[in-house]
């Protein structure tokens, strides 16, 4: 393994060139023909490249694939795909008997003359693994951060090659997979946002610990999947939306996490240009929210998404540990929609703890620039004091004296309102107490989590939830 990992790009496009059943096909679009480039040069290539080509003019790109409004993008990518992998099989019928075949496509839109743009493209590959076996698919999204079109040639060129390398060589270890694809692309060159594996092949590899492992890793800060665990590119999931963000630790959701999404919604809702009909709502967990013991727990996380996905939300993991990097972030997606954020009260303590901010030249201000120059607002949802059991909320908390006018600002500007319509009786739930119940075998926790979520956790038995331990607890109630 550790062999395979040194393995030059020049050296794997020889490796799969020397492969005698593997045989297949390049289409690429918007950066050259980088990777099948990579294989000519390896030598041996006549045995492996049934043909390569780059519709490079829309009309022709129309006529190969269909007309499209929109040419890099993931649909487009399918499309490429299907139609090059059909297209060899028809044209090669006989030596579809002897050889494993791929079709390997981009669609990408690198760095112009100007440099006024962001590289990113999609990148995808089909291949079976046994001859004329079934076909699998993997496809990611990448950005690219070279600053010359030159360079960012070549970042896909090796990415290409690893790709398609790792996808016949090292397709039985993810982990490994993805070390393999990123193999000599630090993320100074390329950043990858999305990733998804699909066919007969991957029926028990779980995309949503590959977008985990991809924040993990450092190859990207944020990616996302929707309720059905499908893996999804931040920018074209939230294209012409608008943001409702909650971010929290959910572990696991409770009555009051639905109460403030719901509730915040509903005021989100009065902004001006915000309908229901191009309104995002997403659960955001950090990768500090995900640690336990000092470690990320790929159950724990799995656990956490599949109860947000049973209520219908989409879950996006990211490695921003302060909000003003995530408004930030999110910002640059929404482009100047309106953006709302769901915090609890007592999470604006830490937003206006001014030695959060110490790694900022302008320090606290230069955060809230940051943070709140977008279309940005905050709703504060209120909680009991947890010294005397009374209401906090935004009209009674208690930050430093010379913050307090930035408070008021931000509340005078729209930038700030109190969550109203909340249901109070809720406020008393915590999750960490909620976790305990269900660990110890209680079952009070049930009457603070929706319906949905119970018999979630009691089907799957998560979050240590065991059907045992719940009659032990029984058992010594009626002792």
């Amino acid at each position: 393994m550790l062999e395979e990992r040194r393995l030059t790009t020049e050296e794997k496009a020889l490796k799969i060139n020397l492969t005698s059943d593997i045989y297949g096909c390049f289409a690429e679009i918007g950066a050259g023909q980088e990777v099948a480039a990579n294989f000519f040069k390896a030598g041996g290539s006549s045995g492996t490249i049934a043909f390569s080509q780059s519709a490079y003019d829309m009309k022709v790109s129309d006529s190969l694939y269909g007309v499209s409004s929109r040419y890099v993008c993931e649909e487009r990518l399918i499309t490429m795909l299907e139609t090059e992998f059909e297209t060899m099989k028809f044209r090669l019928p006989e030596k579809y008997q002897e050889a494993r075949f791929f079709s390997f496509c981009n669609t990408v839109e690198a760095l112009n003359y100007h440099k006024t743009n962001q590289g990113q493209g999609w990148v995808g590959i089909r291949f079976q693994l046994e001859i004329g076996g079934p076909t699998n698919d993997i496809i990611l999204h990448v950005k690219m951060h070279d600053n010359s079109h030159k360079a960012q040639q070549e970042a896909l060129g090796i990415l290409g090659v690893n790709l398609i390398h790792a996808a016949f060589f090292q397709n039985k270890d993810m982990d490994l997979f993805i070390q393999s694809l990123i193999h000599r692309l630090p993320r100074e060159r390329v950043e990858i946002d999305m990733l998804r594996v699909s066919g007969p092949d991957f029926e028990n590899a779980d995309n949503r610990i590959l977008a985990l492992n991809l924040v993990k890793r450092g190859m990207t800060d944020a990616t996302m999947f929707d309720l059905t665990g499908n893996v999804l590119q931040p920018t074209t999931a939230l294209y012409k939306k608008n943001i409702l963000l909650m971010r929290g630790r959910f572990r696991p959701v409770t009555k009051v996490h639905i109460d403030m999404i719901e509730t915040g919604k509903k005021q989100f809702l009065q902004e001006e240009g915000v309908k229901d009909e191009n309104l995002a709502v997403i659960f955001e967990l950090t990768l500090k929210d995900l640690t336990a013991d000092g470690k990320i727990s790929d159950k724990d996380f799995v656990d956490r998404a599949e109860l947000l996905g049973s209520l219908g939300y989409t879950v996006m993991i990211s490695n921003y540990l302060k909000h003003y990097k995530m408004v930030d972030y999110l910002g640059s997606i929404a482009r100047g929609r309106m953006m709302g954020v769901i915090v609890g009260v007592y999470n604006l303590h830490t937003i206006f703890d001014e030695r959060y901010y110490d790694n900022l030249p302008g320090g606290l201000l230069e955060a809230f620039g940051r943070g709140f120059g977008h279309k940005v607002k905050l709703f504060v949802y209120p909680a009991n004091n947890v010294e005397n059991g009374e209401l906090y909320d935004l009209a009674s908390i208690r930050i430093p004296n010379h913050l307090k006018g930035l408070l008021q600002y931000m509340v005078d500007n729209n930038k700030m309102e109190a969550i109203s319509g909340y249901d109070s009786r809720l406020l008393h739930i915590l999750s960490d107490e909620v976790l305990s119940k269900i660990r110890a075998g209680a079952n009070s926790w049930e009457e603070d989590v929706p319906t949905e979520v119970a018999k979630a956790i009691k089907q799957f038995e998560l979050f240590g939830y065991k059907e045992d331990n719940f009659k032990l607890a029984v058992s010594k109630h009626h002792e």
